[in-house]
């Protein structure tokens, strides 16, 4: 498995929380555990792990960029 550049939520959990996730070209519903585990695991270095309420969540890594956080896309 090759590192994410970018990973997705998909606002798909309560109140818009990420239950899953999607990388360009592997898949659109990698389930929060998984993703969570793989960026733990140093697999996705462009990425880090936060823990919020007792559950841990992915985003990226601050680099002034918006193209590649997390968030999901803006509904129209």
């Amino acid at each position: 498995m090759a590192m994410a550049e970018n990973i997705n939520g998909n606002g798909d959990g309560p109140n818009g929380r990420n239950e899953t996730y999607r990388i360009p070209g592997r898949g659109t519903e990698i389930p929060r555990k998984e993703i969570v585990r793989e960026v733990e695991q140093g697999k996705h270095p462009n990425h880090s792990v936060y823990e919020r309420e007792g559950e841990k969540f992915v985003r990226s890594n601050p680099d002034h960029l918006r193209r590649n956080n997390v968030d999901p896309p803006k509904k129209k």
